[in-house]
């Protein structure tokens, strides 16, 4: 960590302005005010690390130099990290060296170096030239960021793990309003020119740097499951174990997901990493929804079985910030407790009773920022394990309605409510479950 106190960019008014005019379109104001409030806190070079592959500078130039361009118009610099890999295929076949492997890594032989460092070079000023053409300003930095250490000079050659980053390169270009575009190449102790794995560069200098945003541009824009549907989103402290023990987590993905929690193991929780495409980057960097997969360390979720152990003062905070209104006064006294799942922050939780033999949902809330951090669903996901059968309601102006609408298996509006069910099997239990439902008393103060 850098130890130091976040300082005023200073962008002022005018660049406000043109963030809200240019990502109105996405979600509403409040959305974006607050993004612009949390970048507002950051120094220039925190704002986000970009990570590019090799494959979407040869095929997605274009888009992807007029996404970075974009947020150079608004006055933030992202400092980006790219790769190489089908353009060293290609370059090192030419030049009597085919590719070899060990581990995901290339073997790079010394006689190699000069190529590589050529082709890696080339790469750099093609990407800042493009951002250029697209009317950015970026700065090419092809090596000397990275100091490293040779892995293993036997089996691989002349391949590093940076041992340091000489960020006085990267803030400079940052604080002079420019994208600073690292090439990953290292350098030893004793000034060896060395070829560095991009996440493994990544790695290293989003330690040093502690940025508030990780992003890794790819072809697919997210992480793929079995059915090779993307998955929006990833919370390591509930997800991880389960996803690393299915069967159709394999090769690129399996190493993926070692290294992104490796990345964030370390970092505060409010760090993530995002992987989308080139074109979805502004809106995954300025929404909650986002575009892609969005990976976070996450909260672990509490079952909370006993009343007790509710923390009251907490889950009633969590209610009020979460639906802009506070329970009534005796929510919690009337409340035939039945369970909790609640992430150990208070930041997301469920809250049912029983009504008959049924499940009632009496609380799900969750807060603005952990929605984009995949809580909400996190939580959501424990709730009908745990509830194969369950009831709830809402007003029927509430805009979480779409995501309930999409949760349940029957839904019935009964005057300003509508009440949802899921896995019931007897349908003739509807109606009258609808009617006692719709007829409970209210459970948040009126606004």
């Amino acid at each position: 960590m850098t130890g130091r106190e976040p300082e005023k960019r200073g962008q002022g008014a005018p660049v406000r302005s043109a963030i809200v005019q240019l990502l109105s379109h996405m979600r509403d104001g409040k959305e974006i005010r607050e993004y612009l409030n949390r970048f507002a806190q950051l120094d220039q070079e925190r704002f986000a690390v970009v990570k590019v592959g090799g494959a979407i500078i040869e095929e997605q130039l274009d888009q992807l130099a007029a996404a970075l361009a974009f947020l150079q118009s608004v006055g933030l610099a992202p400092i980006v990290v790219h790769g190489g890999g089908p353009q060293l295929n290609t370059a090192l076949e030419a030049a009597g060296f085919p590719e070899q492997r060990v581990d995901g890594l290339r073997i790079t032989p010394a006689e190699a170096i000069p190529a590589v460092r050529d082709t890696l070079t080339a790469v750099n000023l093609k990407l800042v030239q493009a951002i250029r053409d697209q009317g950015g300003r970026a700065a090419a930095v092809p090596s000397g960021v990275f100091e490293a250490e040779l892995i293993d000079e036997a089996a691989l050659g002349r391949v590093g793990e940076p041992t340091g980053v000489r960020l006085d390169l990267v803030a400079a270009a940052a604080r002079a309003g420019q994208a600073p575009v690292l090439g990953c190449l290292g350098d030893t102790a004793d000034g060896r020119l060395v070829n560095i794995n991009a996440d493994s560069a990544v790695r290293a200098l989003v330690h040093a740097l502690q940025p508030y945003k990780i992003v890794f541009l790819t072809g697919t824009g997210a992480l793929l499951d079995a059915s090779g549907s993307a998955i929006s989103a990833i919370n390591l402290a509930t997800d991880y174990d389960e996803l690393m023990g299915s069967d159709w987590v394999t090769g690129g993905m399996r190493l993926k997901l070692q290294e992104i929690k490796r990345l964030l193991d370390d970092l505060p929780l409010t760090s993530s990493v995002s992987i989308t495409r080139p074109e979805e980057l502004a809106k995954e960097l300025f929404t909650h929804a986002g575009s892609g997969t969005l990976v976070r360390k996450g909260e672990r979720i509490q079952e909370v079985t006993e009343f007790a152990r509710l923390d009251q003062a907490r889950a009633r905070a969590l209610i009020t910030q979460s639906f802009g209104r506070a329970p009534v006064a005796d929510f919690f006294e009337r409340l035939d407790f039945d369970r909790a799942f609640v992430t150990e922050n208070y930041r997301a939780a469920a809250i049912t009773s029983r009504l008959e033999d049924a499940v009632y949902l009496d609380k799900f809330a969750v807060l603005d920022e952990a929605r984009g951090e995949g809580l909400g669903g996190a939580v959501w996901k424990r709730l009908v394990s745990y509830a194969p059968r369950l009831y709830w309601r809402s007003r029927s102006d509430n805009p979480v309605n779409d995501f309930y609408f999409a949760a349940c298996d029957a839904a019935i509006k009964k005057g300003r409510w509508t009440v949802f069910a899921r896995g019931e099997t007897d349908l003739s239990r509807l109606p009258g479950m609808a009617e006692t439902i719709a007829a409970l008393p209210p459970t948040l103060e009126e606004a």
